[in-house]
């Protein structure tokens, strides 16, 4: 028979960093030294109260049933009570839908919201799984690129030229995966009060970094005047929680987006898994001690790895407020070559890092941005110092 995959599926690329990740786990099962700063994954332990309560659970014997598929209540109460608490935001366990990760919170209200031939305005740089996840419901994704010199933000003049008759919704993430940006209230107030004024307009706000931040506290849009109604939050335990194995992600909405949402996985997955959504109660009901720890040390990486970049010629990066992440310029090397290598592009560039320094990147070009490349600082202060001691040598023989 004719190996035929569907178009949607054959318009849609294999993850970029997962794609480099497995690279980089290829040289090393052939005994290669590679240090890995391709993944967006912490490379903390989860707090070991979370691990307790996940092990009472599955001592208790009593989450061994489906739960139901929106998650247990006094998750989705816990998830309600800390954004009313902490982000000012007056959800109710109504709005949760508790998901396998924050990707899957995303797909389930694309899902549920978008129809073919509707357009999504995607704020670039983006997440590799954003403009993938709109074309995969054949919806269309509208770009609009913020620039290095306004720290890769998009303004709200240019979501308002953006905006069609067609536009359905916006989605964008701060703390900004991959530049480390962060949206602060009065930004997100310009782009709310566009919003606002077209009807049926909708924000998906990506806060999965939210804990992750330098810049002193999150704004969370859906706080701000008239927005409640018109944002889906989007969050999840994988980074402020070093919890990406566990695979809880949330989102967080007006009751007929929640419930449209629900149907939507009650149909693919059910519900997220029992005994995970046992860890992450604890681990939204305790403090943030851990949280803050990790917190500070990303902080700790972010200068020595900024202060890094810039001794390597022709880099050029912003200075990262939340995430972690560097998102810098390396289209300085474009064109150039080590006598047998030649940087065409972010694919070629990061091809030449991993071959010649053994450190794996991923290209920009899978974020919307071709002059870049994404380096993750989830990694130790001596794998970091050594990654760029490594680039900035392999990088000095392209003439």
């Amino acid at each position: 028979m004719k190996e035929t995959l569907s178009d949607r599926i054959e318009a849609i690329e294999e993850s970029a960093t997962l794609a480099m990740a497995a690279k980089a786990r290829e040289y090393k099962s052939r005994g290669i030294d590679v240090i890995s700063l391709s993944l967006g994954e912490p490379d903390f332990k989860t707090p070991q109260h979370v691990c307790d309560a996940a092990k009472k659970a599955i001592d208790d014997g009593k989450y061994f049933a489906y739960p139901p598929v929106a998650g247990y209540q006094d998750l989705r109460e816990a998830v309600a009570a800390k954004y009313a608490s902490q982000n000012n935001v007056p959800y109710k366990a109504e709005n949760i839908v508790v998901s396998n990760g924050a990707k899957q919170s995303i797909a389930n209200a694309m899902i549920a919201l978008l129809n073919p031939g509707d357009e999504v305005i995607v704020f670039s740089p983006y997440w590799v799984s954003y403009d993938a996840l709109v074309r995969l419901v054949e919806a269309t994704p509208v770009i609009v690129k913020g620039t290095l010199e306004n720290d890769f933000k998009v303004t709200a003049q240019q979501v308002e030229k953006a905006i069609t008759s067609k536009t359905r919704a916006i989605i964008f993430s701060s703390p900004c995966n991959p530049t480390g940006s962060v949206f602060n209230k009065s930004e997100l107030e310009a782009i709310s009060q566009v919003v606002l004024k077209h009807d049926n307009l909708l924000v998906i706000a990506d806060e999965i970094y939210e804990h992750i931040n330098y810049a002193g506290g999150n704004t969370s849009i859906a706080s701000l005047p008239g927005m409640f109604e018109r944002t889906i939050t989007i969050n999840g335990f994988a980074k402020g929680f070093a919890m990406t194995g566990w695979r809880v992600g949330y989102l967080a909405a007006p009751k007929w987006i929640a419930n449209g949402s629900n149907k939507v996985q009650g149909q693919l997955t059910s519900a997220n898994c029992s005994i995970a959504q046992r860890a992450a109660l604890a681990a939204i009901t305790s403090d943030l001690t851990s949280t803050l720890k990790m917190v500070e040390e990303y902080k700790r990486r972010r200068d020595i790895v900024y202060n890094l970049l810039k001794e390597i010629p022709g880099i050029k990066a912003n200075y990262p407020q939340g995430a972690f992440y560097f998102f810098p310029d390396v289209s300085h090397y474009y064109g150039k070559s080590d006598g047998t290598s030649i940087i065409n592009n972010g694919e070629d560039f990061c091809m030449y890092i991993l071959d010649k320094a053994r450190v794996s990147l991923v290209a920009g070009s899978a974020f919307g941005e071709e002059k870049c490349i994404r380096l993750s600082y989830a990694a130790s202060e001596k794998e970091l110092v050594e990654a760029m001691k490594r680039m900035k040598e392999a990088l000095s023989h392209l003439k």
